[in-house]
């Protein structure tokens, strides 16, 4: 098979989770005898270009309209390249840009798309793709008709690729700038810096719950134990529609799914809604004041009380450990 890796990166190059899909890809390729291709999207992509290579072969699509990412723009790339070349499969990391994006891709491709892969297999001779269902209380196997295929997968279910030494090459792809979609305009982004990492590539995440009581607490709570542990911070739906965080901090279902090393949940209840997002966590420790909450049932260590009042004597601990 040829597959086609849609890849994301940010200014220190390919993020962690289209890694992950470039594994994916490298196995799929290996089984079928198959090849691998990157695919980057944007404007002024030399760096980016240059570190996707150490990965695998790179098309780059560099041209002035499609510096931000608009999602019909970028589909009909996408749609362009694979239809051109004759790719049998296109692959993305299950994230909010890919989730933009390639559904939109698939349906100028005829469709044919699987989301939250989390494994794969091959069935007399057909490519079979896990995925999880139900808020993962189902894991189904399906396979899907037509071509080319197209799937997201979940970052945490592969290993990210490792770079190679030896640098692939670099094609650029020729962008008719009239053919692009014009009915949508990019019109800002609102988005806060944060030295903390992303909650979805840190190795240690520290999520709020619905006994925060304001975006303060979360930030001197939440946020001072992430800091001393150096990761990244998350929340239930709960604080998200208070609006005590942002979008981008939500884990579960209908948010960011994680598999970190270390998953600390404080003041989360546990609802199906949120395990479905960060159960998969190699560790999970957990804070509620309610003993019978269903985070519990889940967690390696778990600890009955108020996090207002046990997590700055956590955060008092590491002080005195530094």
């Amino acid at each position: 098979m040829r597959v086609l890796i849609l890849c994301e990166y940010d200014s220190h190059g390919i993020r962690l989770g289209s890694r992950s899909a470039i594994a994916f890809a490298n196995t799929v390729a290996e089984q079928t005898r198959g090849s691998v291709e990157c695919l980057l999207l944007g404007h002024s992509l030399v760096t980016v270009a240059q570190d996707a290579a150490a990965y695998a072969p790179v098309l780059v699509a560099d041209h002035p309209a499609l510096a931000n990412p608009v999602a019909d723009r970028y589909a009909k790339v996408i749609a362009d390249v694979v239809t051109q070349r004759g790719f049998d499969l296109v692959v993305a990391a299950a994230t909010t840009f890919a989730k933009d994006i390639l559904p939109r891709a698939s349906g100028l491709l005829g469709g044919a798309m699987a989301s939250e892969v989390i494994g794969h297999e091959f069935r007399d001779g057909r490519l079979c793709f896990r995925r999880p269902l139900f808020a993962g209380s189902v894991v189904a196997t399906v396979a899907v008709l037509g071509n080319p295929q197209i799937v997201t997968v979940r970052p945490s279910a592969y290993a990210p690729a490792s770079a190679r030494a030896e640098r692939s090459v670099i094609t650029n792809v020729a962008i008719a700038e009239a053919s692009l979609p014009k009915k949508t305009e990019f019109e800002a982004l609102q988005s806060k810096l944060s030295d903390r990492p992303d909650v979805t590539e840190a190795r240690i995440v520290v999520s709020g719950g619905r006994a925060i009581k304001n975006s303060e607490d979360f930030e001197r709570l939440v946020g001072g134990l992430a800091d001393k542990l150096h990761a990244a911070t998350g929340s239930s739906r709960a604080l998200v529609d208070a609006g005590i965080t942002p979008n981008a901090f939500q884990v579960g279902q209908t948010g960011k799914v994680v598999a970190p090393e270390l998953y600390i949940a404080l003041g989360i209840s546990g609802a199906v809604q949120h395990l479905a997002g960060m159960k998969n966590s190699k560790t999970i420790v957990a804070i509620n004041s309610d003993p019978d909450a269903p985070i519990f049932e889940v967690a390696d260590y778990g600890l009955v009380g108020d996090v207002y009042e046990l997590v700055p004597q956590w955060i008092a601990k590491l002080n005195e450990a530094m």
